[in-house]
């Protein structure tokens, strides 16, 4: 009978701290999303606007924080070859350069009409960068 009983007690007590872990696991992860920080996630649904002048990237950046849409600022002053309001798609890790891609998976998601953005330097040129979803 005492190895039951001591069984039952490991249970309840790896009960409890399997509990307590997965309770404070949970409340850590929220406040980090409070925090500005977001979840990790292994696709991102990306946009951004590239210019070769940091010059022309300010002009951008004003635009946004004057209250501009990011596709239509993208339309208009981005120098990438897709010219679809600066849509990248479904990106995976690994598909992006990394300075890109650590920017973009470290960015919460926004919409086009309140975009969250930051911005980057890669062997590229300069981008500004926003996420639409993330999965």
């Amino acid at each position: 009978m005492p190895p039951k009983g001591k069984g039952a007690d490991k249970g309840k007590s790896a009960d409890k701290g399997g509990a307590a872990k997965g309770k404070g696991k949970g409340k850590a992860e929220d406040k980090e999303e409070k925090g500005g920080k977001v979840k990790g996630a292994q696709q991102i649904n990306v946009r951004h606007i590239l210019t070769e002048k940091h010059a022309k990237k300010e002009e951008a950046l004003e635009k946004l924080r004057g209250g501009g849409k990011f596709d239509e600022v993208a339309k208009e002053f981005s120098e990438d070859k897709a010219r679809a309001g600066g849509a990248l798609g479904w990106k995976t890790r690994g598909d992006l350069d990394p300075t890109f891609e650590e920017a973009a998976f470290n960015l919460e998601a926004s919409t086009l009409a309140n975009p969250k953005y930051v911005e980057v330097k890669t062997g590229f040129g300069y981008h500004i960068i926003m996420v639409e979803g993330r999965k």
